[in-house]
């Protein structure tokens, strides 16, 4: 499994959801409790996106372009900037503003997980929300700033209007369409922001060399496993000294302190979910020493396995 895919694998916690709107302007809808990613994107009209973070200004997202928004901030999505807020959105509650008795019609159920008025002229916004947890959801969401906005492209576009197709629809397996959908556009626009962004991710900037990412790719298949810089250096093709130092000037860091780090983020996370013994925790990120673990862990996250699970719960 690649990086990305294993990152998305691991920091998944709840099904993802999907919601579109079909409506003319003017409208406006606040999220006060948004989950930890959302994506948004427009197939008719467009749309602007603000973030309550301050120094922040409002983006516009023009059809076809993908906007990555990560949380805790609140947002608000409208067709333009100075609409007030028509509707504020907690969770899975809409409560209409005082003074906005017109934007009922945005909660009027068209299809399954459409609303809007569905009349000529409509602006179509569709958006994915992700519930993603841990610290391997941490670690993805890092390498993102608060909005991000990914242009229209080729291969974006047939993804957005099968899963706004999909997303009107009520069918056996609904639910695992539209995750394998909102999924395959994320890692598209997730590919395309990092491509463009300055500096890219760490993982990104392995793939571009063959041979780096190989190794980034082995380490995060098997992180239990007994890592010497020689033989990470051994299975693809390249002496040790050399390949310690191209790991270092792409990736940012010597690969066993990046195996370290990624052993850390996967044992945090099976402390949080899981009732597994520290040893047991210990052994399946590579550690045959409790002890040792608990010293590694308490060095990277600042307290102990044990601290850190009461904590979580």
């Amino acid at each position: 499994m690649d990086v990305l895919s294993d990152l998305l694998h691991r920091a998944r916690a709840r099904t993802a959801s999907v919601r579109q709107l079909v409506q003319r302007p003017p409208w406006s809808l606040a999220f006060t409790d948004p989950p930890p990613l959302t994506l948004v994107t427009t197939l008719a009209g467009h749309a602007w996106v603000r973030t309550d973070d301050a120094g922040t200004v409002p983006v516009r997202v023009a059809a076809g372009d993908v906007a990555l928004v990560t949380g805790p901030s609140h947002h608000t999505i409208a067709d333009d900037p100075s609409t007030p807020v028509q509707v504020v959105i907690q969770g899975q509650e809409k409560r209409i503003v005082d003074g906005a008795a017109a934007a009922e019609h945005i909660r009027r159920n068209l299809a399954p997980r459409t609303y809007g008025d569905g009349l000529p002229g409509a602006t179509v916004m569709l958006r994915g929300a992700y519930d993603l947890h841990g610290d391997v959801g941490g670690r993805l969401l890092a390498m993102l700033p608060p909005l991000a906005v990914v242009p229209a492209g080729p291969t974006t576009r047939p993804a957005l209007e099968l899963l706004a197709d999909e997303a009107r629809r009520d069918a056996p397996g609904q639910d695992a369409v539209l995750d394998r959908l909102l999924d395959f556009v994320l890692v598209l626009a997730l590919r395309a922001w990092c491509a463009g962004a300055d500096p890219a991710p760490a993982w990104f900037r392995a793939l571009a060399d063959p041979a780096i990412g190989r190794a980034v790719r082995l380490l995060h298949e098997e992180p239990a496993r007994r890592w010497t810089v020689a033989e990470l250096a051994s299975r693809v093709g390249m002496s040790r000294a050399a390949f310690a130092a191209r790991f270092t000037a792409v990736v940012g860091e010597p690969p066993l302190t990046y195996l370290t780090d990624w052993r850390m983020t996967v044992a945090a996370d099976l402390l949080r979910t899981t009732e597994t013994t520290v040893a047991a925790v210990a052994h399946q990120v590579g550690y045959e020493d409790p002890f040792a673990f608990s010293v590694a862990f308490k060095r990277a996250r600042g307290v102990t396995p044990s601290a850190w699970r009461r904590r979580m719960h």
